[in-house]
């Protein structure tokens, strides 16, 4: 605030000087008009007739005469100049005015000029004539001029009675907003040092109340900042815990089968069955150790958001049919009937319906969690359909994942999306962590996940197939939004590779 204060202060002076100066010439210019109005009534203009032109004469009396001599500090000078501007009277130094537009007669007016290089303030004015006189005459004119000592010094004392007492008004403003600014931040500055005294774990709210008024918002906006942060710790804590007791099971039974397989060989115990029993439980817990730290690296980097602003548009129907195929070995193996339904995925653009804007590794990832989901609750002969379908209004790309197994009961459908979540009763060996994933990629890219029953019951031959009974299924559906006008753009699939591969893999 002190930068401001001295650069308006020059400018206050200057803005004084030039009032100054038109105040100080206001009561002069009047004296010196009077006197060139009075002088002014001293000229007549005679008409001599008979076509002889007319003649101007001037009489200054006496005490006129000793009144343009009684100042004693300026020099006043004075001119009469009759028709055509023959000389009366005064001082022949006098310039002559200069007029584009000349003034009425009997109107005073006033110039600035020099006379002996030495500026003078002029007031002239111009006689009437006669009305027989010629127009083409140019009429007397009557000019009084006065040197600028007395305006000069009321213009300094104004000058003076001004700018003093700012001299003594600024410094008392400077010092009275430096008392004022550093009481109204200091409240600023202990918030400001409660804040650096803090502990990094320490994420509770600050306290408003010792806050100036003027911080509260941001006050208010850090604690929303704080807890929300809080809440993010808390969820990877919370999550870690979990993932180190998830972890802990296979590892121990790592552990457990290797020391009891190398207890056998000790105890000179041959067994070829004893020792492949061990060996097959080893690489089941090695093959859980290891699904559960690739599911949470994919876990970790559906939660990166860097990883969803690296978009580009992406062919869903390509993608899925490449899921679809990379899983027929193990649907063959448990004779489970995977197939994928929709549009032709081969064309090099796909469908341009069926593309949208995302991250091709993180849906890949999702069609992968829910295709691996649905082969895990399938029983054996059973059916898991992939599905890509268009919105008939090129709003959202569908994709569907249905299987027969038992399905998910109401009551369950929103918890099977929490991390390490599984359904009891299932007997089946999983991590949890499949579809907390799907749903974080999902909002991601602002998609919509639904699950419902699939109703697999109607299709004739499912129901109890090869002495088998089948739950009602369940139907994954995700809807992804079309973020990029239809036909623009390289849609790829995620992959480097060439050929897709058969689009309806069984």
């Amino acid at each position: 605030m002190l930068a401001p204060l001295l650069l308006l202060w020059p400018m206050s002076v200057v803005l004084t000087w030039l009032v100054a100066q038109g105040i100080a010439n206001k009561p002069f210019d009047r004296q010196l008009g009077e006197m060139a109005r009075v002088l002014s009534q001293q000229v007549t203009v005679q008409d001599a007739g008979g076509g002889t032109l007319p003649s101007a004469s001037f009489a200054l009396p006496a005490s006129a005469a000793e009144l343009l001599h009684t100042d004693e500090t300026d020099t006043l000078y004075y001119q009469v100049l009759g028709l055509d501007g023959q000389y009366l009277s005064g001082d022949r130094a006098l310039p002559m005015p200069n007029d584009e537009e000349r003034a009425a007669a009997g109107v005073v007016r006033f110039r600035d000029d020099e006379i002996n290089r030495e500026p003078v303030r002029i007031a002239y004015v111009r006689i009437g004539l006669p009305g027989g006189v010629a127009g083409g005459v140019e009429p007397p004119i009557v000019q009084v001029a006065e040197t600028l000592g007395k305006r000069s010094r009321l213009a300094t004392e104004i000058i003076k009675g001004v700018m003093l007492p700012q001299f003594v008004i600024l410094p008392l403003a400077v010092l009275l907003v430096w008392l004022a600014l550093a009481r109204g931040i200091a409240p600023l500055n202990e918030l400001q040092q409660r804040i650096r005294r803090r502990e990094s774990h320490d994420l509770s709210p600050i306290d408003e109340r010792d806050a100036p008024e003027e911080v509260s918002p941001l006050v208010r906006a850090i604690n929303d900042l704080l807890t929300r942060l809080d809440r993010s710790i808390g969820t990877q804590k919370h999550f870690l815990a979990d993932a180190a007791h998830q972890l802990k099971t296979p590892l121990a039974g790592l552990r457990t089968q290797a020391e009891l397989a190398q207890r056998e060989i000790d105890a000179g115990e041959r067994d070829p069955q004893a020792l492949k029993k061990s060996l097959q439980q080893i690489a089941r817990a090695s093959q859980r150790a290891a699904r559960m730290v690739n599911q949470l690296l994919a876990m970790a980097r559906a939660e990166d958001a860097s990883q969803a602003l690296q978009r580009q548009p992406v062919n869903l129907a390509r993608l899925a049919a490449e899921t679809v195929r990379d899983f027929v070995p193990r649907a063959l193996e448990k004779r489970i009937d995977l197939g994928y339904e929709g549009a032709d995925s081969g064309a090099a653009k796909g469908p341009a319906g069926l593309s949208i804007s995302g991250q091709p590794v993180l849906l890949r990832e999702l069609i992968r969690n829910l295709v691996d989901n649905a082969l895990q609750y399938t029983p054996e002969g059973g059916t898991v359909t992939v599905r890509v379908v268009d919105d008939p209004f090129g709003q959202v790309v569908v994709v569907q994942v249905e299987d027969s197994g038992p399905g998910i009961p109401a009551a369950e459908r929103d918890k099977v999306f929490q991390p390490f979540y599984r359904s009891l009763g299932t007997n089946v060996d999983g991590s949890g962590l499949g579809l907390a994933i799907v749903r974080e990629i999902a909002q991601q890219h602002d998609a919509e996940i639904t699950l419902e029953d699939a109703n697999l019951r109607h299709r004739p031959g499912l129901s109890d197939q090869g002495g088998v009974a089948f739950g009602p299924g369940a139907r994954f559906t995700v809807r992804f939004p079309v973020q990029f006008p239809v036909g623009t753009g390289t849609v790829t699939d995620g992959n480097t590779g060439g050929n897709t591969g058969p689009s309806h893999p069984t």
